[in-house]
């Protein structure tokens, strides 16, 4: 009961203080105007913290990576890796959502603040103002989030290209990102209060619906995750070493999943992942880089549950999801999240931050959108630690490397 109560216990706080909201904006509605401000304050105070969250944690990854012929080669094969296999994700949840639709409900006071931009906007324009901005102070916004991360992406690459004058600022952002971490972590506390007093606020607006249109979400991302985690993981681990692959990634992922299940941390899973892969045949020279790695840049889990987020947010506001050109940015915006925001402490709060950037999804769309993530963590954490070891095999089969057979029996 306490290993339960230390690993779960922030998620039965936060289901604690949704239920309490509901309770209290469904039976005492005439109290959910004195608890709305306290919600505004807790999102406040996240859209204020991601900005210096982002550059330092970007910044830092890129600095401390160290340069060499076989580490650049192997790079490149993880992060095509990377990237395909979540774009597969991604395409696939939107599949699954296509084919099982998840009925939403349309908040109509949140519809009140309609979709931004020009309409004589060129895409050009678009593509300008989505990756740049004139002005420096401009980059502070959290509207201008994605070319902030283009920013802290080159500031990233600059610092390493600086050579030993570049230490002492590589050594400020580490330093950064680890503050910055403990910022949001000691933020995401006072979460239960903040979401439950904004949750009380939605169950006044939307009613007692509201519970039937969560269910619906979270029935669809524990059946489907577990589908990918099963089936998907299978074939790439199929298409790394044939049957012994599939055998082996089983035979040796069980601890890894338990581990990943029990704490809902991907770090806390990466020594148990670091002996999987041994014992699947990885060799140390690619498993040493692609499951660290992973760890922070590889999210399966969060890659589904962006898309459904996406969704979810355009449900609620009766927005064509479907849409070609939405499609494409949702794609997009799952890739950033995943190989960028996924290695972040709350780091899914950065996929709504660029919603409401690139699509023009009201503040109010929020909440709901951090709820599901927080709800589907134990699957999604799975998803996210246990694709680092079937990425590593398949990065060993696309680089040539052999695997080493005396030690899939291991």
């Amino acid at each position: 009961m306490n290993s339960i109560l230390k690993n779960y216990g922030s998620i039965i706080l936060l289901l604690l203080g949704i239920t309490i909201g509901s309770l209290i904006g469904r039976f005492t509605p005439q109290y959910v105007d004195i608890l709305k401000p306290v919600g505004d304050i807790f999102l406040n105070l996240l859209f204020v913290s991601v900005i210096p969250l982002l550059f330092f944690a970007i910044s830092s990854s890129i600095a401390n990576i160290e340069d060499s012929n076989k580490l650049g080669r192997t790079i490149i094969i993880m992060t095509i890796v990377f990237i395909s296999t979540i774009i597969i994700a991604a395409v696939l949840t939107i599949a699954g959502l296509w084919a099982f639709p998840v009925t939403a409900i349309r908040d109509a006071s949140a519809a009140l603040e309609p979709l931004t931009g020009n309409a004589n906007e060129t895409w050009g324009d678009r593509i300008v103002r989505f990756l740049s901005v004139d002005e420096f102070g401009n980059l502070l916004s959290r509207k201008s989030i994605l070319a902030f991360v283009i920013f802290a992406l080159l500031v990233g690459v600059a610092t390493r290209k600086s050579g030993e004058a570049g230490k002492h600022f590589t050594a400020f952002l580490n330093a950064g990102n680890k503050v910055m971490e403990n910022l949001l972590t000691l933020i995401m506390k006072v979460g239960p209060i903040g979401l439950g007093a904004y949750f009380a606020y939605q169950v006044k607006t939307l009613g007692p619906e509201l519970f039937g249109f969560y269910a619906k979400p979270l029935g669809f991302y524990y059946a489907f995750g577990m589908v990918f985690f099963i089936v998907i993981f299978s074939v790439y681990a199929f298409l790394a070493r044939g049957g012994k692959g599939v055998g082996s990634y089983w035979k040796h992922n069980i601890s890894p999943s338990l581990t990943a299940l029990s704490t809902c941390s991907s770090l806390a899973t990466l020594p148990a992942n670091l002996l999987a892969s041994n014992k699947m045949g990885i060799p140390k020279e690619i498993s040493s880089i692609v499951v660290p790695l992973g760890n922070t840049l590889y999210k399966n889990g969060s890659a589904i549950s962006s898309i459904l987020k996406i969704y979810v947010a355009f449900s609620i506001l009766g927005w064509n999801f479907f849409e070609p050109s939405t499609l494409i940015t949702a794609v997009g915006i799952t890739l950033l999240v995943s190989m960028v925001a996924g290695g972040i402490p709350n780091g899914g709060f950065i996929g709504e931050m660029l919603m409401i950037s690139i699509y023009g999804i009201p503040n109010e769309a929020v909440p709901s959108i951090l709820i599901i993530g927080a709800l589907v963590d134990p699957l999604a954490t799975v998803l996210n630690a246990t694709g680092d070891t079937v990425a590593a095999m398949l990065v060993t089969r696309f680089s040539g490397e052999k695997f080493q057979a005396d030690s899939i029996e291991a």
